[in-house]
Protein backbone atom coordinates (compact mmCIF):
# COMPACT_ATOMS: atom_id res chain seq x y z
CA UNK A 1 0.00 0.00 0.00
CA UNK A 2 1.67 3.50 -1.15
CA UNK A 3 0.80 6.63 0.50
CA UNK A 4 -1.89 7.90 -2.05
CA UNK A 5 -4.11 4.20 -1.27
CA UNK A 6 -3.22 5.03 2.43
CA UNK A 7 -4.65 8.93 2.65
CA UNK A 8 -7.57 8.08 -0.01
CA UNK A 9 -8.68 5.18 2.22
CA UNK A 10 -8.31 7.17 5.91
CA UNK A 11 -10.20 10.53 4.49
CA UNK A 12 -13.10 8.16 3.40
CA UNK A 13 -13.37 7.13 6.38
CA UNK A 14 -13.05 10.30 8.03
CA UNK A 15 -15.64 11.60 5.80
CA UNK A 16 -17.88 9.19 7.38
CA UNK A 17 -17.08 10.01 10.80
CA UNK A 18 -17.33 14.01 10.04
CA UNK A 19 -13.90 14.40 11.19
CA UNK A 20 -12.47 18.04 10.92
CA UNK A 21 -9.15 18.55 9.17
CA UNK A 22 -7.10 19.06 12.07
CA UNK A 23 -8.05 16.28 13.99
CA UNK A 24 -7.07 14.24 10.69
CA UNK A 25 -3.76 15.28 10.65
CA UNK A 26 -2.90 14.90 14.35
CA UNK A 27 -4.31 11.69 14.30
CA UNK A 28 -2.65 10.21 11.11
CA UNK A 29 1.13 11.91 12.75
CA UNK A 30 0.13 10.23 15.95
CA UNK A 31 -0.54 6.52 14.56
CA UNK A 32 2.48 7.23 11.76
CA UNK A 33 4.73 8.23 15.03
CA UNK A 34 3.98 5.40 16.99
CA UNK A 35 4.96 2.94 14.32
CA UNK A 36 8.42 4.60 13.95
CA UNK A 37 9.19 4.27 17.28
CA UNK A 38 8.25 0.49 16.93
CA UNK A 39 10.63 0.27 13.98
CA UNK A 40 13.80 2.32 14.78
CA UNK A 41 13.14 3.03 18.50
CA UNK A 42 12.54 6.98 18.51
CA UNK A 43 10.71 9.54 16.27
CA UNK A 44 12.67 12.41 17.50
CA UNK A 45 14.63 12.91 14.42
CA UNK A 46 11.75 11.97 11.88
CA UNK A 47 9.91 14.80 10.18
CA UNK A 48 5.99 13.92 8.60
CA UNK A 49 4.37 16.17 5.99
CA UNK A 50 0.84 15.08 5.58
CA UNK A 51 -1.10 16.86 2.63
CA UNK A 52 -4.62 15.48 2.63
CA UNK A 53 -5.93 17.07 -0.17
CA UNK A 54 -3.44 15.68 -2.52
CA UNK A 55 -3.31 12.22 -0.89
CA UNK A 56 0.52 12.95 -0.11
CA UNK A 57 2.80 11.67 3.04
CA UNK A 58 5.65 11.90 3.16
CA UNK A 59 8.05 10.61 5.69
CA UNK A 60 12.02 12.33 5.99
CA UNK A 61 14.67 10.79 8.68
CA UNK A 62 17.15 13.43 9.79
CA UNK A 63 20.60 12.11 10.83
CA UNK A 64 23.89 13.54 11.51
CA UNK A 65 27.18 12.59 9.22
CA UNK A 66 29.61 10.59 10.94
CA UNK A 67 32.83 8.79 10.41
CA UNK A 68 32.84 4.85 8.79
CA UNK A 69 33.81 3.58 11.84
CA UNK A 70 32.33 6.15 14.58
CA UNK A 71 28.26 4.86 13.91
CA UNK A 72 27.11 4.41 17.84
CA UNK A 73 23.25 4.80 16.65
CA UNK A 74 21.84 3.50 12.98
CA UNK A 75 18.46 5.96 13.86
CA UNK A 76 20.32 8.74 14.78
CA UNK A 77 23.56 9.21 12.61
CA UNK A 78 24.77 7.94 9.26
CA UNK A 79 28.31 6.71 8.07
CA UNK A 80 29.85 9.40 5.58
CA UNK A 81 30.65 6.85 3.08
CA UNK A 82 26.50 5.89 3.12
CA UNK A 83 25.83 9.92 2.81
CA UNK A 84 28.16 10.34 0.02
CA UNK A 85 25.93 8.08 -1.99
CA UNK A 86 23.22 9.93 -1.71
CA UNK A 87 24.84 12.82 -2.04
CA UNK A 88 29.02 12.93 -2.89
CA UNK A 89 29.35 16.13 -1.44
CA UNK A 90 28.47 15.64 2.06
CA UNK A 91 31.25 16.11 5.25
CA UNK A 92 31.08 14.81 8.69
CA UNK A 93 29.00 17.03 10.95
CA UNK A 94 26.35 17.65 8.23
CA UNK A 95 22.95 16.74 8.31
CA UNK A 96 20.99 13.80 5.78
CA UNK A 97 17.51 14.54 5.39
CA UNK A 98 16.30 11.06 3.54
CA UNK A 99 12.73 10.34 2.77
CA UNK A 100 11.35 7.11 3.96
CA UNK A 101 8.94 5.41 1.88
CA UNK A 102 6.00 3.72 3.48
CA UNK A 103 7.01 0.83 2.00
CA UNK A 104 10.17 0.68 3.61
CA UNK A 105 8.39 0.34 6.59
CA UNK A 106 6.86 -3.42 5.71
CA UNK A 107 4.45 -5.50 5.04
CA UNK A 108 3.66 -6.15 8.43
CA UNK A 109 3.97 -2.66 10.32
CA UNK A 110 1.86 -1.11 7.10
CA UNK A 111 -1.27 -3.58 8.46
CA UNK A 112 -0.74 -2.67 11.68
CA UNK A 113 -0.30 0.55 11.03
CA UNK A 114 -4.01 0.45 9.34
CA UNK A 115 -5.59 -1.01 12.08
CA UNK A 116 -4.41 1.05 14.79
CA UNK A 117 -5.71 4.43 12.43
CA UNK A 118 -8.98 2.60 12.57
CA UNK A 119 -8.69 2.31 16.15
CA UNK A 120 -8.23 6.03 16.61
CA UNK A 121 -10.82 6.83 14.78
CA UNK A 122 -13.25 4.78 16.51
CA UNK A 123 -11.61 6.21 19.91
CA UNK A 124 -11.91 9.48 18.66
CA UNK A 125 -15.45 9.37 17.68
CA UNK A 126 -16.30 7.63 20.88
CA UNK A 127 -14.88 10.73 22.79
CA UNK A 128 -16.69 12.71 20.45
CA UNK A 129 -20.18 11.17 21.13
CA UNK A 130 -19.55 10.97 24.90
CA UNK A 131 -18.56 14.22 25.35
CA UNK A 132 -21.62 15.18 23.15
CA UNK A 133 -24.29 13.42 25.05
CA UNK A 134 -22.59 14.56 28.66
CA UNK A 135 -23.61 17.44 27.86
CA UNK A 136 -27.17 16.87 26.99
CA UNK A 137 -27.33 15.21 30.71
CA UNK A 138 -31.14 16.14 32.25
CA UNK A 139 -32.27 17.57 28.32
CA UNK A 140 -35.19 16.13 26.43
CA UNK A 141 -34.54 13.82 23.48
CA UNK A 142 -36.09 11.68 20.92
CA UNK A 143 -34.77 8.50 19.24
CA UNK A 144 -36.70 5.91 16.88
CA UNK A 145 -36.97 2.54 18.28
CA UNK A 146 -34.72 -0.11 16.18
CA UNK A 147 -34.83 -3.25 18.68
CA UNK A 148 -37.29 -3.94 22.20
CA UNK A 149 -35.39 -6.37 24.32
CA UNK A 150 -37.12 -8.40 27.53
CA UNK A 151 -35.09 -5.77 29.64
CA UNK A 152 -34.50 -2.62 27.45
CA UNK A 153 -35.28 -0.87 24.36
CA UNK A 154 -32.58 0.29 22.03
CA UNK A 155 -32.81 3.46 20.18
CA UNK A 156 -31.61 5.42 17.61
CA UNK A 157 -31.20 8.80 16.90
CA UNK A 158 -30.83 10.61 13.39
CA UNK A 159 -26.91 10.33 13.68
CA UNK A 160 -27.28 6.30 14.66
CA UNK A 161 -25.73 6.94 17.77
CA UNK A 162 -27.72 3.97 20.08
CA UNK A 163 -29.10 4.96 23.39
CA UNK A 164 -30.53 2.55 25.98
CA UNK A 165 -34.16 2.51 27.65
CA UNK A 166 -33.80 0.30 30.46
CA UNK A 167 -36.86 -1.46 31.37
CA UNK A 168 -37.06 0.16 34.92
CA UNK A 169 -36.91 3.52 33.00
CA UNK A 170 -40.09 3.01 31.43
CA UNK A 171 -43.48 4.27 32.38
CA UNK A 172 -45.33 1.08 33.30
CA UNK A 173 -47.97 1.79 30.50
CA UNK A 174 -45.11 2.22 28.29
CA UNK A 175 -45.66 0.30 25.00
CA UNK A 176 -43.53 0.64 22.03
CA UNK A 177 -43.53 -0.86 18.77
CA UNK A 178 -40.20 -0.63 16.56
CA UNK A 179 -39.75 2.77 14.48
CA UNK A 180 -41.97 4.71 16.77
CA UNK A 181 -40.18 7.87 18.24
CA UNK A 182 -39.60 7.71 22.16
CA UNK A 183 -38.97 11.15 23.70
CA UNK A 184 -37.39 10.75 27.21
CA UNK A 185 -33.96 12.62 29.16
CA UNK A 186 -30.73 11.43 28.84
CA UNK A 187 -30.20 10.27 31.98
CA UNK A 188 -26.36 9.40 32.33
CA UNK A 189 -23.61 8.48 29.95
CA UNK A 190 -20.56 6.06 30.69
CA UNK A 191 -17.28 5.07 28.66
CA UNK A 192 -17.45 1.04 28.76
CA UNK A 193 -14.03 -0.44 26.85
CA UNK A 194 -14.17 3.30 25.08
CA UNK A 195 -17.12 2.69 24.02
CA UNK A 196 -20.10 5.40 25.42
CA UNK A 197 -23.38 4.10 26.79
CA UNK A 198 -26.21 6.08 26.78
CA UNK A 199 -28.98 5.92 29.21
CA UNK A 200 -32.76 7.50 28.35
CA UNK A 201 -35.11 7.92 31.42
CA UNK A 202 -38.89 8.49 31.27
CA UNK A 203 -39.36 7.64 34.96
CA UNK A 204 -36.92 10.64 36.11
CA UNK A 205 -38.67 13.67 37.62
CA UNK A 206 -36.48 15.95 35.22
CA UNK A 207 -38.60 14.49 32.55
CA UNK A 208 -41.99 15.57 34.04
CA UNK A 209 -40.29 18.81 34.31
CA UNK A 210 -38.57 19.22 30.83
CA UNK A 211 -42.34 18.63 29.91
CA UNK A 212 -43.41 20.93 31.68
CA UNK A 213 -40.89 23.41 30.41
CA UNK A 214 -41.66 22.65 26.51
CA UNK A 215 -45.20 22.88 27.20
CA UNK A 216 -45.69 25.92 29.48
CA UNK A 217 -44.19 29.17 27.50
CA UNK A 218 -44.37 31.13 31.12
CA UNK A 219 -41.99 28.57 32.39
CA UNK A 220 -39.79 28.65 29.50
CA UNK A 221 -39.74 31.78 29.49
CA UNK A 222 -39.02 32.37 33.36
CA UNK A 223 -42.05 33.93 34.68
CA UNK A 224 -43.16 30.40 36.68
CA UNK A 225 -40.37 28.64 38.38
CA UNK A 226 -41.11 24.71 39.24
CA UNK A 227 -39.39 24.24 42.35
CA UNK A 228 -39.94 20.91 42.88
CA UNK A 229 -41.46 17.39 41.71
CA UNK A 230 -42.03 14.36 42.86
CA UNK A 231 -44.17 11.44 40.76
CA UNK A 232 -44.19 7.72 41.00
CA UNK A 233 -44.23 7.00 37.68
CA UNK A 234 -47.25 6.11 35.53
CA UNK A 235 -49.34 6.83 38.50
CA UNK A 236 -48.83 9.94 40.21
CA UNK A 237 -47.12 13.34 40.42
CA UNK A 238 -46.94 16.27 42.54
CA UNK A 239 -45.25 19.86 41.14
CA UNK A 240 -44.65 23.00 42.90
CA UNK A 241 -44.55 26.05 41.44
CA UNK A 242 -43.82 29.71 41.65
CA UNK A 243 -43.97 32.99 40.27
CA UNK A 244 -42.44 36.23 41.13
CA UNK A 245 -45.36 38.19 39.46
CA UNK A 246 -48.08 38.34 42.01
CA UNK A 247 -50.49 38.90 38.64
CA UNK A 248 -49.73 35.48 37.25
CA UNK A 249 -51.52 32.64 38.59
CA UNK A 250 -48.57 30.23 38.28
CA UNK A 251 -51.45 27.10 38.87
CA UNK A 252 -53.46 28.26 36.51
CA UNK A 253 -51.42 28.36 33.56
CA UNK A 254 -50.17 25.65 33.78
CA UNK A 255 -53.18 23.17 34.19
CA UNK A 256 -54.70 25.43 31.29
CA UNK A 257 -58.27 26.21 30.56
CA UNK A 258 -60.13 22.92 31.39
CA UNK A 259 -56.67 21.26 31.59
CA UNK A 260 -55.69 21.81 28.21
CA UNK A 261 -52.20 22.39 28.78
CA UNK A 262 -51.48 19.75 31.32
CA UNK A 263 -53.42 17.25 29.19
CA UNK A 264 -50.64 16.28 26.31
CA UNK A 265 -47.91 16.03 29.54
CA UNK A 266 -50.30 13.63 30.81
CA UNK A 267 -51.33 11.99 27.85
CA UNK A 268 -47.12 11.54 27.20
CA UNK A 269 -47.04 10.20 31.03
CA UNK A 270 -49.14 6.90 30.38
CA UNK A 271 -52.13 9.32 31.86
CA UNK A 272 -50.27 10.00 35.36
CA UNK A 273 -52.31 11.83 37.68
CA UNK A 274 -50.13 15.39 37.87
CA UNK A 275 -51.66 17.75 41.02
CA UNK A 276 -49.73 21.50 40.17
CA UNK A 277 -49.70 23.29 43.70
CA UNK A 278 -48.41 26.39 44.99
CA UNK A 279 -45.19 26.48 46.54
CA UNK A 280 -44.25 28.47 49.27
CA UNK A 281 -41.30 28.42 52.03
CA UNK A 282 -44.07 27.63 55.10
CA UNK A 283 -43.51 23.87 55.72
CA UNK A 284 -47.02 23.71 57.21
CA UNK A 285 -48.91 25.25 54.20
CA UNK A 286 -46.93 23.54 52.33
CA UNK A 287 -47.91 20.52 53.61
CA UNK A 288 -51.22 21.41 53.93
CA UNK A 289 -51.46 21.86 50.27
CA UNK A 290 -49.68 18.75 49.21
CA UNK A 291 -51.92 16.79 51.09
CA UNK A 292 -54.96 17.90 48.73
CA UNK A 293 -57.46 16.85 47.99
CA UNK A 294 -57.77 15.76 51.80
CA UNK A 295 -58.56 19.03 54.21
CA UNK A 296 -56.13 19.13 57.06
CA UNK A 297 -57.56 20.71 60.18
CA UNK A 298 -53.89 21.18 61.52
CA UNK A 299 -50.17 20.50 61.25
CA UNK A 300 -47.83 20.09 64.29
CA UNK A 301 -44.18 20.14 62.98
CA UNK A 302 -40.74 18.75 64.73
CA UNK A 303 -38.09 20.13 62.82
CA UNK A 304 -35.44 18.50 64.48
CA UNK A 305 -36.59 15.12 63.75
CA UNK A 306 -37.86 16.32 60.30
CA UNK A 307 -41.46 14.69 60.98
CA UNK A 308 -44.84 16.47 60.88
CA UNK A 309 -48.37 15.00 62.42
CA UNK A 310 -51.34 15.87 60.44
CA UNK A 311 -54.80 16.11 61.85
CA UNK A 312 -57.66 15.68 59.67
CA UNK A 313 -61.37 14.63 60.50
CA UNK A 314 -61.76 11.15 60.04
CA UNK A 315 -63.66 11.01 56.87
CA UNK A 316 -60.66 13.35 55.19
CA UNK A 317 -57.51 10.38 55.88
CA UNK A 318 -58.36 7.98 53.29
CA UNK A 319 -57.97 10.81 50.68
CA UNK A 320 -54.95 12.28 52.58
CA UNK A 321 -53.56 8.99 52.22
CA UNK A 322 -54.50 8.24 48.52
CA UNK A 323 -54.54 5.06 46.70
CA UNK A 324 -51.80 2.86 47.18
CA UNK A 325 -50.38 5.68 50.35
CA UNK A 326 -49.37 7.54 46.87
CA UNK A 327 -50.63 10.85 48.12
CA UNK A 328 -49.01 10.69 51.64
CA UNK A 329 -46.11 9.24 49.87
CA UNK A 330 -45.41 12.27 47.15
CA UNK A 331 -46.70 14.78 50.10
CA UNK A 332 -43.76 13.19 52.42
CA UNK A 333 -41.12 13.76 49.71
CA UNK A 334 -42.31 17.40 48.10
CA UNK A 335 -42.26 18.57 51.86
CA UNK A 336 -39.14 17.18 52.66
CA UNK A 337 -40.87 15.84 56.29
CA UNK A 338 -41.84 12.55 57.54
CA UNK A 339 -45.87 12.96 57.80
CA UNK A 340 -48.15 10.84 60.42
CA UNK A 341 -51.47 10.82 59.72
CA UNK A 342 -53.58 10.90 62.84
CA UNK A 343 -57.87 11.46 63.17
CA UNK A 344 -59.07 14.30 65.13
CA UNK A 345 -61.28 13.29 68.47
CA UNK A 346 -59.94 9.65 69.09
CA UNK A 347 -62.45 8.80 71.92
CA UNK A 348 -61.16 6.93 75.46
CA UNK A 349 -62.56 3.59 74.35
CA UNK A 350 -60.29 3.20 71.06
CA UNK A 351 -57.09 2.21 71.41
CA UNK A 352 -53.64 2.81 70.27
CA UNK A 353 -51.92 0.40 67.58
CA UNK A 354 -48.56 -0.04 69.38
CA UNK A 355 -50.86 -1.43 72.76
CA UNK A 356 -50.98 -4.59 70.35
CA UNK A 357 -47.35 -4.90 69.92
CA UNK A 358 -46.86 -8.34 71.97
CA UNK A 359 -49.83 -9.92 69.48
CA UNK A 360 -49.22 -8.10 66.14
CA UNK A 361 -45.75 -8.13 65.07
CA UNK A 362 -44.04 -4.42 64.30
CA UNK A 363 -43.72 -4.30 60.91
CA UNK A 364 -47.05 -4.98 60.59
CA UNK A 365 -47.72 -2.23 62.82
CA UNK A 366 -46.08 0.15 61.14
CA UNK A 367 -47.35 -1.11 57.40
CA UNK A 368 -50.65 -0.21 58.96
CA UNK A 369 -49.47 3.34 60.40
CA UNK A 370 -47.90 4.21 56.94
CA UNK A 371 -51.24 3.86 55.74
CA UNK A 372 -52.74 6.07 58.44
CA UNK A 373 -54.39 3.26 60.34
CA UNK A 374 -52.97 4.24 64.22
CA UNK A 375 -56.09 3.14 66.13
CA UNK A 376 -57.55 -0.16 66.76
CA UNK A 377 -61.32 1.04 65.82
CA UNK A 378 -59.86 3.03 62.50
CA UNK A 379 -58.15 -0.80 61.27
CA UNK A 380 -61.81 -2.39 62.33
CA UNK A 381 -63.93 0.22 60.53
CA UNK A 382 -62.40 -0.89 57.38
CA UNK A 383 -62.51 -4.58 55.35
CA UNK A 384 -60.10 -6.77 54.44
CA UNK A 385 -60.28 -5.91 50.93
CA UNK A 386 -59.85 -2.26 52.21
CA UNK A 387 -57.29 -3.20 54.65
CA UNK A 388 -55.16 -4.82 51.66
CA UNK A 389 -55.57 -2.23 48.41
CA UNK A 390 -54.05 0.37 50.95
CA UNK A 391 -51.25 -1.87 52.19
CA UNK A 392 -48.87 -4.42 51.12
CA UNK A 393 -50.27 -6.95 53.60
CA UNK A 394 -51.79 -10.58 52.86
CA UNK A 395 -55.17 -11.54 53.44
CA UNK A 396 -53.84 -13.69 55.95
CA UNK A 397 -52.32 -11.55 58.31
CA UNK A 398 -55.09 -8.80 57.66
CA UNK A 399 -57.31 -11.18 58.86
CA UNK A 400 -55.44 -12.08 62.32
CA UNK A 401 -55.26 -8.61 62.80
CA UNK A 402 -58.36 -8.29 62.26
CA UNK A 403 -59.73 -10.94 64.76
CA UNK A 404 -57.13 -9.96 67.25
CA UNK A 405 -58.24 -6.20 67.57
CA UNK A 406 -62.18 -7.52 67.51
CA UNK A 407 -61.89 -9.81 70.47
CA UNK A 408 -60.17 -7.11 72.10
CA UNK A 409 -63.39 -4.85 72.16
CA UNK A 410 -65.57 -8.25 72.41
Amino acid sequence: MNSLELIESFSEFKDDKLINRETLMAILEEVFRNTLKKKYGSDDNFDIIINPDKGDLQIFRNRVVVEDDAVTNDNQQIALSAARKIEPDFEVGEDVSEEIKINDLGRRAILALRQNLISKIHEYDSMTIYQRFKDLIGQLYVAEIHHIRHKAIILLDDEGNEIILPKEKQIPSDFFKKGEHVRGIIESVELKSTKPTIIMSRTSPVFLERLFEQEIPEIADGLITISKVVRIPGEKAKVAVDSFDERIDAVGACVGVRGARIHGIVRELGNENIDVLPFTNNPQLLITRALAPARVSSVIINEEEKRADVYLANEEVSKAIGKSGYNIRLASQLSGYEIDVYREGVTEEDIELTEFNDEIEQWVIEELQKAGLDTAKSVLELSAEELMQRTDLEEETVNEVLQVLAAEFE
